[in-house]
């Protein structure tokens, strides 16, 4: 298990990022570690990665006055809840930082859960995406896990799904209608390929792999055979 707080550099200020863990706890490693460190830090802008936690209006008021009393400056929050997300804006608080900084428009999961691999620009998640995990990205999107009832895929590219699809996804964000979406067993609680939705859920068995895909202008799924697809894989050419 990592460590509970992360702190770095980056162009806007500190970015401090919070591991795994019940919020109470991680709340009180937060205070902790800045209280500690207070003298070094005072007068610092701090942007904190919040990761799945989701937090309404009262505790991220509480928490940035916390964080002002040790005369630190929180300046944005970063999370992949939208719940969260939401709140900070509310708040006044940025929530994303510049491409400098590493990150793209697109909220994508923490450093420490993805993989980037070479070739056309995709994310790989090793988890299961629990009810409230949101991930958001420009290109592909590669889980091997579950994506759970309440958890969201929004890619600009494909998503493929190395388990049980019963979240929300949306392929082709940007209006790439040759975008897919697979996955071993597929039962969407919502699905939309470039704009247009679909409902699978009656027309797709839980048993064998499925891809889905935009046809004479609907959302249509059949029998995914990764081995016959002759365009070189699931992944859309430009």
């Amino acid at each position: 298990m990592g460590p509970l707080v992360q702190i770095k550099g980056i162009r806007e200020g500190l970015l401090v990022t919070l591991g795994e863990g019940e919020w109470p706890e991680l709340h009180s490693s937060l205070l902790e570690h800045l209280t500690q460190q207070r003298e070094f830090l005072r007068g610092a802008k701090v942007y904190l990665d919040v990761g799945n936690q989701i937090l309404h209006a009262i505790e991220l008021s509480e928490l940035r006055n916390e964080i002002s009393g040790n005369g630190i400056s929180l300046w944005g929050v970063l999370s992949n809840s939208p719940v969260t997300e939401l709140t900070a804006q509310t708040l006044g608080l940025a929530t994303k930082l510049s491409r400098q900084s590493g990150r793209t428009a697109y909220r994508s999961v923490a450093a420490a859960d993805t993989n980037l691999n070479a070739g056309e620009e995709a994310i790989l998640v090793r988890r299961t995406l629990r009810s409230g995990f949101s991930i958001k990205h420009a290109g592909h999107v590669i889980v091997i896990g579950d994506v759970n009832p309440g958890a969201e895929i929004v890619a600009g590219g494909s998503i493929m799904v190395w388990g049980n699809l019963r979240g929300t996804v949306t392929a082709g964000a940007d209006g790439d209608e040759n975008a897919v979406i697979c996955a071993l067993e597929m039962s969407p609680t919502q699905i939309r390929i470039a704009g247009v939705s679909g409902n699978l859920t009656k027309k797709v068995g839980k048993t064998s792999p499925m891809m889905a895909k935009l046809q004479n202008g609907q959302v249509e799924a059949e029998n995914w055979t990764p081995a016959k697809e002759k365009s070189g894989g699931i992944w859309p050419r430009k």
